[in-house]
């Protein structure tokens, strides 16, 4: 079997009032600069800001209110650390100004469709993308998912964004890919993501996994009905990405999964 490299964790740091889990928690400039620099370190090797929540039923944010709540953060975790930033939106502006900011990632989980010259402004500003699979819009994307194959059906959409955004200029170095855990899934859908995430891997973009604290994890333990209780669910499907090659998780608990990745490479190493 080979050996695969630790993954990046990506910590994530919502600036909203209506995230599925934190919603609210750090919806402060302070509050979420200290929980930036904690999460830094915890050792996250990339923070995720984003400033409109995703979460089933989400409504959308003005342009404006989303530049407010992440800008002045992405510049205050830059004056502090040299981390990798990422930015979670899906519009070119909060995008080309977070970057301009120190943000490094454009993180999109509409895959660049949200806006018509989001290609193109991906390609100008030079930075890794990362293209996520979701089933509609974030307010509707849960009203009864179904696909006749959802593996292929994931990989042809992840594959033709990839395309166009190479079309528009974006090199393929610079292209990562995200299946969408819980964006328009069941919870067999999701199972059977992470069950192929080898299948993935193979396809030689780097791989996005974010599991952490998703709805499946209650519907296999319903002990997880709260999301803060879906820790062991969470880890258990990283370690999964782990196994399988992906190279970054995207994650709550900072901490415990730096953790547990630490003993995983620690065990893959032994002899």
């Amino acid at each position: 079997m080979a050996r695969h490299a630790r993954p990046r964790v990506m910590g994530i740091v919502n600036v909203t009032p209506d995230s599925f889990s934190d919603g609210g928690r750090f919806f402060d400039d302070a509050l979420a600069l200290a929980h930036a620099r904690q999460l830094i370190a915890d050792g996250a090797d990339i923070l995720d800001i984003g400033g409109e929540s995703t979460r089933p039923g989400a409504a959308p944010v003005a342009q404006a209110d989303e530049l407010a709540r992440v800008i002045p953060l992405v510049q205050a975790i830059r004056a502090h650390s040299g981390v990798s930033i990422s930015i979670d939106t899906m519009k070119p502006a909060v995008a080309r100004a977070a970057v301009a900011a120190g943000a490094t990632i454009w993180n999109d989980v509409a895959a660049l469709r949200a806006a018509p010259d989001a290609p193109e402004v991906a390609a100008e500003m030079g930075c890794e993308v990362v293209l996520m699979h979701m089933l509609g819009e974030p307010d509707t994307m849960q009203d009864a998912p179904r696909y006749s194959d959802v593996v292929a059906e994931v990989e042809a959409f992840l594959l033709a964004r990839a395309f166009t955004a190479m079309a528009a200029g974006v090199e393929r170095g610079k292209i990562w890919l995200d299946p969408g855990i819980g964006f328009g899934k069941t919870t067999e859908h999701n199972l059977a993501l992470i069950a192929a995430l080898p299948r993935f891997v193979a396809l030689g973009y780097p791989i996005l996994l974010g599991a952490s604290r998703k709805r499946f994890i209650a519907a296999i333990d319903p002990l997880g009905a709260h999301s803060d209780d879906r820790l062991g669910g969470s880890l258990a499907a990283h370690l999964a990405g782990a196994a399988a090659g992906v190279a970054a998780v995207r994650v709550h608990d900072v901490r415990e999964t730096a953790q547990a990745l630490a003993v995983w490479e620690a065990v893959g190493s032994a002899h």
